[in-house]
């Protein structure tokens, strides 16, 4: 078991911080290859059980409001307790077993409820890894632990919607592409108890915890989850661009899986460079960030095959940094021992604003294509005031 203790010298702590956040991002590979890979098919397999655009948009915002704003709770409990691992055990276990089990759905409605389970398994989980790579974070720097991860995070994510295209392309069957999840879910959940085993207390590598009553969150946090809550109102999930792709027959069965492995291709390479200049310049690499996953919806909903692709590639990058970035400078703007309740609570925001935005997306886009369009570039445009305020006032 590799020691974490406040006494190890300060380049022995980043050797173990650095090997720490690639033991979750080896995690993190796996657990992505699962379920990305199960939700660059979702949208297609619910229509094929019956569903409309407006039950494709809905099931998936409901989805992200649930494994978004379930995370307020479990930020709250791991900050009472600070105990981090058995919440994160628990979200990755619940996640690893949702997916597999859609080979077995007989209708939409019971795809639905495991569709959201497996958001919330990462709810549950999510916070308290966060946390314990933000306390990794400081020997390494904070932009780069949360890039590099979320780097072999949507590697992940890019070979596993490949697997699936593969499977799809050979049987054609979505129950059997659903079924081959079950290995790499079997195998993320053998990764992190071996990580938990190795590395018990991964908070031990920042010595320096300002006591919780020293400081709140601040007015910059608050600024800054009003931005980031536009931004998630006006981003369109996959599930609704697949169902869009396929209805309009913008690309066949085989390439929506391949679209969303190319999203998360330019997703994990986005991450390791800006989780780079994220430290070198804080928040304002989120303007120019914004500016380019605002141009993903037309592209996307609008274009033809090749449009469509570099649609996707640039919401990919748009979902990808943000994800990395977001808790990289939540952790800039909080104290240590309010990092768990913080995240849990940008994240619930979070997930409300997408849930509302993505059910507005999917009843606009049964209306009209263009206006449901329309909705994500005004509400991605929103966002960008917020942004440029919260970076005046950290640069001031």
């Amino acid at each position: 078991m590799e020691s974490t203790s406040s006494s190890q010298p300060r380049s022995r702590k980043a050797t173990v911080a650095l090997r720490f956040v690639l033991m979750i991002g080896v995690v993190s590979f796996f657990a992505d290859f699962t379920y990305e890979g199960s939700r660059s098919i979702t949208g297609p397999f619910l229509a094929t059980l019956g569903a409309s655009g407006a039950v494709v948009g809905v099931v998936a915002g409901l989805g992200e409001l649930l494994g978004y704003g379930l995370r307020f709770f479990s930020g709250r409990v791991s900050e009472r307790t600070r105990q981090f691992w058995p919440m994160t055990l628990f979200g990755y276990i619940v996640q690893m077993a949702a997916v597999p089990a859609l080979a077995l759905a007989g209708n939409w409605p019971v795809a639905a409820v495991l569709i959201v389970l497996e958001r919330v398994g990462k709810a549950i989980r999510n916070p308290p890894r966060d946390v314990m790579l933000s306390h990794a974070g400081q020997e390494m720097g904070i932009g780069w632990a949360f890039g590099l991860h979320e780097g072999l995070d949507q590697a992940g994510a890019l070979v596993g919607p490949l697997v699936l295209a593969a499977i799809l392309a050979h049987r054609g069957q979505y129950r059997i592409a659903f079924a081959t999840l079950l290995i790499p879910a079997c195998i993320t959940a053998v990764l992190i108890a071996v990580t938990k085993f190795l590395y018990p207390r991964p908070e031990d590598l920042e010595p320096h915890s300002p006591a919780i009553q020293a400081a709140g969150l601040g007015r910059s946090f608050w600024i800054y989850l009003i931005g980031a809550a536009l931004v998630a109102a006006g981003f369109a999930d996959y599930q609704l661009i697949a169902f869009h792709l396929q209805k309009h027959g913008v690309a066949s069965t085989v390439w929506i899986p391949i679209f969303y492995s190319i999203a998360m291709a330019t997703s994990g390479a986005g991450s390791l460079l800006f989780g780079r200049l994220f430290d070198r310049f804080g928040v304002t690499v989120l303007i120019p960030l914004t500016f380019l996953s605002i141009a993903s919806a037309p592209l996307v909903f609008l274009g033809g095959f090749d449009m469509a692709l570099a649609g996707a590639a640039l919401w990919g990058l748009g979902m990808g940094v943000h994800e990395s970035i977001i808790p990289a400078a939540v952790a800039a703007m909080v104290p240590p021992a309010r990092r768990p309740s913080a995240y849990g609570l940008f994240a619930a925001a979070y997930g409300i604003f997408w849930f509302l935005g993505s059910a507005a997306i999917g009843f606009l886009y049964d209306v009209s294509v263009q206006a449901a369009v329309s909705f994500c570039v005004l509400t991605g445009a929103a966002s960008l005031p917020f942004f440029f305020a919260v970076r005046r006032r950290m640069v001031a």
